[in-house]
């Protein structure tokens, strides 16, 4: 192991979560493909090896130290950008059903090229809209735990996401800054999506040390018809 390594290593460590050999190679290779395919198109701004490895993997598996990722099957990441969290997840837990939704087809090629370039096996690349994919009966109160992370305020993520959950899973919306407000601003979005809030976790990164934020929403009941409305209508007119 490299000081990276060893570093990620000692992080997760007080988590349970030990890191093989397979994985950190999936991990490296993650970090070479996002440099390169980052010079033709804008994925991320953070590129250089120790931060990947600090702001999108370390912060991408913070989930997994509030969920139990053992008893999750099928797991959906809207709006994944470069693969985020689900992609690091599906490394460290490769029994994960993963489906990952995003509207940017170039976003997609991008993790199709990474899914086959990493091994990884039951990852599905959507190109699609959160709420057109969302009335899809395969994808509808479909899955045990879906995530986000810092796609929009809680209040539309929950019209993006909830409906992709089924019944008694969970949306995990993964912020930076503390999202008091937008909790009490999304009361409404849940009561009417079928949803409680469960838990709100707060963690800072190791180096950096800035704040994270991960907002546990439990789902109650299947979908109302009416959700979600057609896409752009939640950014444009959040339930309130």
């Amino acid at each position: 192991m490299d000081p990276i390594q060893q570093q990620f290593a000692e992080w997760l460590k007080p988590h349970g979560l030990e890191v093989t050999e397979q994985q950190f190679k999936q991990f490296d290779q993650y970090v070479d493909i996002l440099a390169d395919w980052n010079e033709r198109m804008n994925l991320t701004g953070i590129t250089e090896r120790g931060a990947v490895y600090e702001k999108h993997f370390y912060d991408s598996l913070t989930l997994s130290f509030y969920v139990d990722m053992g008893g999750v099957r099928s797991m959906a990441d809207i709006g994944s950008g470069a693969g985020f969290p689900g992609i690091p997840l599906k490394i460290m837990f490769p029994q994960l059903e993963l489906t990952i939704v995003d509207s940017l087809n170039k976003r997609i090629q991008f993790l199709q090229h990474l899914v086959q370039e990493l091994g990884l096996e039951s990852v599905t690349c959507l190109h699609a809209r959160a709420e057109e994919a969302a009335r899809k009966p395969e994808h509808r109160d479909h899955y045990d735990l879906v995530t986000a992370r810092a796609v929009a305020r809680l209040n539309v993520l929950n019209e993006f996401c909830l409906p992709f959950v089924r019944k008694d899973g969970w949306f995990a919306a993964m912020k930076g800054a503390n999202p008091s407000d937008e909790i009490k601003e999304a009361a409404k979005s849940m009561q009417v999506l079928q949803a409680s809030l469960q838990e709100e976790h707060e963690l800072k990164l190791p180096i950096e040390q800035s704040e994270r934020h991960i907002v546990i929403v439990k789902k109650k009941g299947p979908t109302p018809k009416a959700y979600p409305r057609k896409a752009g209508t939640p950014l444009k007119s959040p339930i309130i």
